[in-house]
């Protein structure tokens, strides 16, 4: 199966309709034996519904210009009677998407011995997708997939594109997209996971946690860059320190009991290479659900759980950062504070008050990808530096307001400074990947003095901004320009979106997704110049979870690979589009 980068490049203000357009029309095949020899583009032609031999309808969205060209949009339809689906494992939002989640797997397996069909799969996580949707009605089904027409050079090879169209893909139909070809307890488990990681994630804020990890998690990975669980002898399954231990019922799993991480201040501590940055990656990713057999299945954090990090070189437009960064060198004002090339301090202050705005109530720091400077600043280099020469604020001195003022949770991986002891609720320390609760230890440590003064008593809060929707423009010489270059970069109109240090995108589709959200900010007027940022965002909420379902809004501006974001990846994007403009 091959896999593409995503994007689009279409007539500016151009709006899909992602179901079937005008009549459906019979004859494919004879049209195909028709064209055979033509000019590669009257492939266009072929755009619209067509009906295929075994109740399935093939709507062409868009055509191939040439065999060069990205492949053909296509959508196979399959009727809820035709699919023959049980209601049960499509009569809510969550099922419909842990349903489609296993058919575009399916498909994508199937589809693995076809070149030239493209289906977008995703990897371990579950997400909404526009590659494959499940009618809330009928539990119809709808496969979105790139389709690489048939040619001899620059002329349409018919034969080849009937054999692909009008029996390749019916035949993938009938294995990938109808209960009677799949294992019922298959299908039934993927959806029963999702659904019990989605009650899990639902059951935090009322039990005061913040994430669970569930004993018996496997929560190493292959590689960097492969997300399926590690394999050999050194793969330990998780188990909770009984301080920590909390039991939640599940609706199909019933009780399951792991390691429950309180809200405030916790700290995840030990020697390097025994487990800390692994399991802060785990929560990292537990915003997402994950497919049976990741290892994370009941490994779940809260959905505004936003990972932060430094990030040397971004743009900063106005934020007000004054809360890490005051009384800089020559007089610069850091309540309205600008810059094209943050340094790694200020980046990750920026970062942290951006993540505060978008609505974020978790967050997640690695000092393996922090600015130390901005996280703490010890007694020895404060007798040595005074306060009125220093224009940084460590975080240790505020991250405990972010919390008891702000209702902010901040979970830390911290190995090299002792001084955050003195401000963590609760830390946990990792030994050869076992957690063990070490907050009393902890506390008998922080109750040496070291003679360290706290530099700050409060985080202020945010000032909200209103971004300049006219900035905004993905358009290039009058067509929309939005494509993924893999999940580090995004171009939007005739702008790079660097988006590396944004951990949380899954994939490229994911971040197509995002740029596809952007655009709707714009397109739908929730960016207008007067609302604030957050409140933009929560009408965007309102449309990626309104009906029909949370694909179609996005459709609606293109209709490609995608996977829908949240609120806090597009706002990580907007806040790096060099082009941005704000008022305050």
């Amino acid at each position: 199966m091959r896999r593409h980068t995503g994007g689009i490049e279409g007539e500016a203000g151009q709006r899909e309709n992602p179901g079937r357009k005008g009549r459906v029309r019979q004859g494919l095949d004879s049209e195909l034996d028709r064209l055979d020899g033509a000019p590669y583009g009257r492939y266009k032609g072929l755009v619209g519904a067509w009906e295929l031999p075994g109740g399935w309808t093939l709507e062409v969205v868009r055509g191939q210009a040439d065999p060069f060209a990205p492949p053909a949009r296509a959508a196979l339809h399959v009727p809820g009677e035709r699919a023959g689906f049980p209601r049960e494992l499509w009569d809510s939002p969550v099922r419909r998407r842990a349903l489609a989640g296993y058919l575009m797997w399916r498909a994508a397996q199937d589809a693995a011995s076809e070149p030239a069909c493209q289906v977008d799969s995703g990897g371990q996580e579950v997400l909404d997708r526009s590659s494959c949707v499940i009618g809330a009605v009928d539990g119809s089904v709808t496969l979105r997939l790139g389709v690489a027409l048939p040619g001899h050079h620059r002329r349409i090879d018919g034969r080849s594109a009937r054999r692909l169209l009008c029996r390749g893909l019916p035949q993938l139909a009938e294995r990938a997209l109808c209960h009677t070809a799949l294992d019922p307890a298959e299908v039934a488990d993927f959806v029963a996971t999702v659904e019990d990681s989605v009650a899990l994630r639902s059951a935090l804020p009322g039990l005061g946690l913040v994430a669970f990890v569930a004993d018996g998690a496997l929560l190493p990975r292959r590689t960097g860059a492969d997300d399926r669980p590690a394999r050999g002898a050194g793969l330990v399954p998780f188990r909770a320190p009984d301080e920590l231990r909390v039991t939640v019922r599940l609706p199909h799993a019933g009780p399951v009991t792991g390691m429950g991480v309180p809200e405030g201040v916790t700290l995840i501590v030990g020697g390097g290479f025994h487990g800390k940055s692994t399991l802060l990656r785990a929560l990292e990713t537990g915003m997402w659900d994950h497919v049976p057999g990741d290892g994370r299945e009941r490994v779940v954090s809260r959905s505004d759980t936003v990972k932060i990090r430094a990030e040397d070189g971004r743009r900063v437009e106005r934020v007000d950062v004054h809360a890490f960064v005051d009384h800089l060198p020559g007089g610069t004002g850091t309540t309205d504070f600008s810059t094209p090339n943050a340094s790694g301090s200020t980046s990750q202050a920026a970062s942290l008050c951006e993540a505060v705005e978008s609505g974020a109530r978790v967050l997640l720091i690695d000092e393996d990808t922090a600015a130390t400077n901005l996280m703490i600043r010890d007694a020895r280099m404060q007798a040595l530096v005074a306060k009125e020469r220093e224009p940084l604020t460590p975080l240790v001195d505020s991250v405990r307001s972010l919390h008891r003022d702000h209702g902010v949770s901040t979970v830390l991986v911290m190995g090299g400074s002792g001084d955050y002891l003195e401000v963590a609720d609760r830390v946990v320390m990792m030994d050869a990947y076992r957690p063990y609760d070490v907050t009393e230890r902890a506390r008998e440590v922080a109750a040496v003095p070291t003679g360290r003064l706290a530099e700050a008593e409060s985080f202020p809060g945010v000032v909200p901004r209103r971004p300049d929707p006219s900035c905004l423009d993905a358009t290039v010489r009058g067509r929309t320009r939005i494509r993924a270059r893999g999940t580090d970069h995004l171009v939007f109109g005739e702008h790079d979106v660097d988006l590396r240090a944004v951990e949380q995108l899954a994939d490229a589709p994911h971040v197509t997704g995002v740029g596809l959200a952007m655009e709707l900010l714009v397109r739908h007027g929730h960016l207008d110049g007067r609302r604030s940022l957050a409140e933009a965002l929560d009408l965007l909420d309102q449309e990626l979870t309104g009906p029909p379902d949370s694909v179609a809004a996005l459709l609606s501006v293109h209709d490609d690979d995608f996977a829908v974001p949240r609120r806090y990846e597009v706002a990580a994007a907007l806040n790096r589009l060099r082009a941005l403009k704000v008022f305050r």
